[in-house]
């Protein structure tokens, strides 16, 4: 897609909307663009792109733009503006759904506040959109307040959903515009899907008109199958990122020897100039590698009956350490960074051993170091699979 393309894409938004993009983000990507053409349109749309895209982004940002400019149409008019959730975030997975409202509140913040300065020069009240959770973890207080006082944007998960279908709380659902379900490859195909699925047609049968259906999901085939899964009796538009992604790919090990790992020496304090990586472990001499696999494989058998201290982490010969130290390095080198691991045990483990190591190579201790962490907790990325 061409650069002229997308930018006629972003033009499609408000001056406010458009202004905090282009400061904050600058060009649109490809599936961004093509999914805001198929949204505005008015047309129901499986949104398929890899990590990183932005295809979250692209599913609420037409939604939050329409609803800026109807508030501040019904500011302006002196109009009473009528209660009731207008988008609607089904995910699968609480953790998920948690990021998702923090990550919501950066944007609508800013474009908030630029669409504010616009009102006042005009004399209107600023815009407002309004948040809200509903999962299991919901205290009944804060289901309450989602009935008397109805967010903007609701946040759920399929099962809430149905118990909100379910009960009066049913009545705050009438004014849906937007559904977007987000891990659709995690619903299409088993009983969880097919629960949604149901509670979708229930929602539609409260509303004058049924809500635009917008589907995200980073792999999932067949494309049609899932689209007919999302979109029920009504039909799907496909965006997808059709060009493959350019990979950056590496292999890399954070010792030379993996049967022979040196002891992990610890990290040197802040500001002592006496660590190399950041206070990275020791590597392994290269000449210590072992030459063959038959070596290997002996050294192995031999020592497969030694049973390892968990307890003791400084000066063991275990390789989480060394790998603990390359990830932080690789998180401090970087803007954003993505670990995935095979359960949530795991990743609650290394979050909080990343954040122990960051204290320690600030010099930190005891209270301070349990603040200095700035790690998200397990089930940020992947629902438990990343940290």
């Amino acid at each position: 897609m061409r650069a002229a393309q997308k930018s006629a894409a972003l033009g499609m938004f408000s001056e406010a909307t458009r202004a905090w993009f282009a400061a904050a983000l600058g060009e649109p990507t490809e599936v961004q663009a093509r999914a805001w053409e198929a949204i505005a349109r008015g047309e129901n749309a499986l949104v398929i792109a890899p990590t990183g895209s932005g295809k979250t982004l692209a599913a609420f940002l037409w939604a939050i733009d329409a609803l800026m400019a109807e508030k501040a149409r019904a500011a302006a008019a002196g109009e009473k503006w009528a209660r009731g959730v207008r988008v609607l975030y089904v995910s699968p997975l609480k953790a998920l759904g948690a990021d998702v409202d923090r990550n919501l509140q950066g944007p609508l913040a800013a474009i908030a506040e630029l669409a504010g300065a616009r009102a006042q020069q005009a004399g209107a009240k600023a815009p407002e959109i309004r948040t809200a959770m509903r999962t299991g973890d919901t205290t009944p207080d804060e289901r309450r307040k989602i009935v008397r006082n109805p967010p903007d944007i609701l946040i759920t998960t399929p099962e809430s959903l149905y118990l909100m279908l379910t009960s009066a709380a049913r009545e705050v659902l009438q004014s849906v515009e937007t559904v977007i379900v987000d891990e659709v490859h995690a619903l299409a195909g088993d009983k969880r899907g097919a629960h949604l699925s149901l509670s979708l047609e229930r929602l539609d049968d409260l509303l004058e008109a049924p809500a635009q259906r917008i589907g995200l999901s980073a792999t999932v085939r067949p494309r049609d199958a899932v689209a007919r899964f999302l979109g029920g009796a009504h039909p799907v538009t496909v965006v997808a990122q059709e060009a493959p992604p350019a990979l950056d790919l590496a292999v890399r090990v954070p010792v030379q020897d993996m049967t022979a790992v040196p002891a992990f020496g610890g990290f040197c304090g802040a500001g002592d100039g006496t660590r190399e990586r950041g206070g990275g472990p020791r590597r392994a001499a290269v000449e210590n590698a072992w030459k063959s696999d038959r070596a290997m494989r002996a050294v192995m058998a031999a020592e497969s009956g030694a049973a390892p201290n968990p307890d003791s982490r400084l000066g063991t010969a275990s390789i989480w350490p060394h790998i603990e130290a390359a990830i932080l390095d690789e998180v401090l080198a970087h803007t954003s960074t993505i670990v995935f691991v095979n359960s949530r045990g795991l990743s609650e483990k290394l979050t909080a051993r990343l954040n122990e190591l960051y204290a320690k190579r600030l010099g930190l201790d005891g209270p301070r170091a349990e603040s200095a962490g700035y790690w998200s907790d397990a089930g940020s990325a992947g629902g438990g699979n990343g940290a």
